[in-house]
């Protein structure tokens, strides 16, 4: 909104005015200069704009990181300049600074993390202060327009001429900026900034240095004329940047009373650049943590075998994050192990391996069992100098991450808190790939237990059973088979399916072959074996229910198989006929476990030597392509040409025809179960 406001008794101002209250996130920064921005632009204050998204920038961004409240951000142009109050809503007090001469070398390091901003503010303001309400506090800053400034350079004149400055000049050599699309567009502003200085103080020449703090040290950024010398008089003025960059301005020059001003004047103007310059860069760079802790977490997600996360640790670490990568798990006995070493330099790997073996009280085994023990990182000494970080997942220790430092550079605080999440997030993963093998191999033993260990041997019949799980290797199917002896010295050929997967299906699994077994041991009738299996389902069965096949198949004098065939609500089976027809037999009865009564007819069959009588589960007729079914037409279709074949080879082709309908992988179990009579 806009606001008239009296500017004095012959003035009038137009006040533009903006108050916005914003959350306490990363965005905000962003959104405070879109506020600042448009007051500028409406005020007609351009000139201001560096300087006012900076020092806005640095409040907001101080207010969320430290506040951690909403903030209010009110921001008031005039003709004259422009104030910004950044207002938090937390209890405490603000960091204060003590005032002193803008020449003095100031060192930012010495100042805290919440501070800095005010240097800043102290450094690039025209004046600013703080208040303190009952719901908060804040800082405010003003910002004026050339010409409206309290604080005026003094007007002195270069030795050789006498002469001032002009205001041109003064205005030019400060208010330029770095060419947005350059090359090195930070490298041609400080080199022309630096010209323009030396050109007005009459100085031989100058220098700016600048460390980045990523490991390469000092570099000259820009150079202008004869660079100083040890032995010249020289006005030197410290770059006001927060770390890690560190630098500084040298002219060669005598620090006369105009010459010492105008190199802070321009420091400070150089030092905003650069500050956006770092500002960028670590964005940048953020950006790339993120990009890479986003693909490590992918890739390390799609891993769950234990063997394979254990190598896929070090790859994603070396060489962008050290120059070896070792990782060591726990026994259950707490001792370490190491589980895969890595170096950038293959040849390095047998002395990293010897140095990860050596015993002692400084070396780095013992360092690395101090972590384990303790849970925190720790750095490691000579000769393997690094950082050791633990392996934690879900409150258990599982080992330790040890990285290499490059060799020129040791690990800066964003790199190690990229460490510190590629551990956390490697601890989980391994944790979840011991879980998913440990659920699989219970899986397997699970489905093992329900499933007959091998096929009794019953002279003149041929037996044979082909078993093929789902697709998930960690869920029980309900799917099963047994041939178990009968008192009358007959045997009983058993093939079911309970609904439903995992534990609870493979427990009712259990209870329906334990129940059948002994009460067919028992001697009791089929029909009453059914009977009570019911009953049973209705009662324990947890809502699951259960189809049944069940043969009771004997030799006659005759040398044909006297077979006695239930269905519980269970797909017929084939009879492949020794001519090769395949036809299906049986009259269906009610499935098991769904309601009190049910009906179990009976069909008696005579397999004459040669037939075979194939069993097998809806895995097989409902194993699906598309929108397409195996279906039972196939089944009979794949089965006939099989006349004439044992057991065991009937059972391989069904199951590979079976299987091979499809690309994908079974989405239910699949058993069958084939009786010959041998001839």
């Amino acid at each position: 909104m806009s606001a008239e406001a009296s500017g004095g008794p012959d003035q009038v101002r137009q006040e533009h005015v903006r108050r916005v209250r914003l959350p306490a996130d990363r965005r905000t920064p962003a959104a405070a200069r879109a506020v600042v921005r448009a007051v500028l632009g409406e005020g007609g204050l351009d000139e201001l704009l560096n300087e006012a998204l900076l020092l806005t920038t640095e409040l907001s961004t101080n207010a969320v990181v430290h506040a951690r409240t909403e903030l209010e951000i009110e921001v008031v142009a005039d003709g004259h300049g422009l104030t910004v109050t950044v207002t938090d809503f937390a209890a405490g007090k603000l960091e204060t600074l003590t005032a002193r001469p803008r020449t003095e070398e100031t060192d930012i390091s010495e100042v805290s993390e919440r501070g800095r901003g005010l240097l800043l503010v102290d450094h690039f303001s025209s004046r600013w202060g703080t208040t303190h309400l009952r719901h908060g506090k804040g800082v405010w800053f003003r910002l004026d327009r050339k010409g409206f400034a309290e604080e005026r350079l003094p007007e002195i004149g270069p030795p050789e001429t006498g002469a001032a400055p002009s205001a041109k000049a003064l205005t030019t050599l400060l208010q330029s900026a770095p060419d947005p699309y350059g090359e090195d567009a930070l490298g041609d502003f400080a080199t022309d900034l630096l010209a323009r200085v030396c050109e007005l103080v009459g100085a031989a020449g100058g220098v700016v240095r600048l460390d980045r703090g990523d490991g390469g040290g000092q570099q000259q950024l820009a150079r202008y004329g004869r660079a100083p010398r040890p032995d010249s008089p020289t006005v030197r003025v410290p770059l006001a940047v927060h770390r890690p960059y560190k630098g500084e301005l040298e002219l060669d020059a005598a620090p006369s009373g105009y010459a010492a001003p105008l190199a802070t004047l321009v420091a400070e103007r150089l030092s905003l650049h650069l500050e956006n310059d770092r500002l960028r860069r670590a964005d940048l760079r953020r950006q790339t943590w993120l990009t890479f802790l986003a693909e490590a977490s992918e890739l390390l997600a799609q891993s769950l075998d234990v063997e394979l996360t254990m190598a896929l640790i070090p790859q994603l670490v070396v060489p962008r994050l050290g120059q070896w990568c070792a990782v060591h798990t726990t026994d259950e006995w707490g001792r370490l192990e190491l589980a895969t070493a890595i170096h950038a330099d293959e040849s390095a790997l047998p002395q990293l391996h010897a140095a990860l073996k050596e015993s002692g009280p400084d070396s780095a085994l013992a360092r690395l069992r101090e972590v384990s023990r303790t849970g925190s990182q720790a750095p490691l000494g000579a000769p393997t100098d690094g950082i050791a970080l633990p392996l934690i997942a879900r409150g258990q220790a599982l080992g330790t991450l040890a990285i290499g430092r490059h060799t020129r550079q040791r690990h800066d605080p964003d790199e190690v808190a990229v460490l510190e999440d590629v551990a956390r997030r490697a601890g989980l993963a391994i944790d979840n790939a011991r879980i998913h093998d440990e659920r699989r191999r219970v899986a397997r033993t699970l489905q093992q237990s329900l499933l007959p260990p091998v096929l009794p041997v019953v002279p003149g019949i041929g037996l044979a059973a082909e078993y093929v799980p789902t697709g998930s290797d960690t869920e029980v199917g309900g799917d099963f088979y047994d041939v178990t002896p009968l008192p009358d010295g007959r045997w009983l050929v058993v093939v079911g399916d309970v609904s439903g997967k995992g534990v609870q299906a493979a427990a009712v699994t259990g209870l329906v072959r334990d129940v059948i077994r002994v009460l067919a041991r028992d001697g009791k009738p089929l029909p009453e074996v059914l009977a009570r299996l019911n009953d049973t389902l209705v009662e324990r069965g947890g809502g699951r229910y259960c189809t049944l096949a069940l043969a009771a198949v004997g030799k006659n004098g005759d040398g044909k198989l006297d077979t006695t065939l239930y269905l519980a609500g269970h797909d017929r089976p084939v009879l492949i006929g020794a001519d090769g027809r395949a036809t299906f037999v049986g009259t269906g009865g009610t499935a098991l476990g769904l309601i009190d009564a049910i009906a179990s007819p009976a069909t008696d069959l005579r397999i004459a030597p040669g037939d075979a009588l194939v069993f097998y589960t809806d895995g097989v007729t409902e194993r699906r392509r598309g929108r397409e079914l195996f279906g039972p037409e196939r089944l009979r279709a794949a089965a006939g040409p099989l006349a004439g074949y044992s057991a065991d080879v009937v059972a391989a082709r069904l199951k590979t025809t079976a299987i091979g309908f499809s690309i994908d992988p079974p989405r239910d179990d699949i058993a069958i179960l084939v009786l010959r009579n041998e001839p």
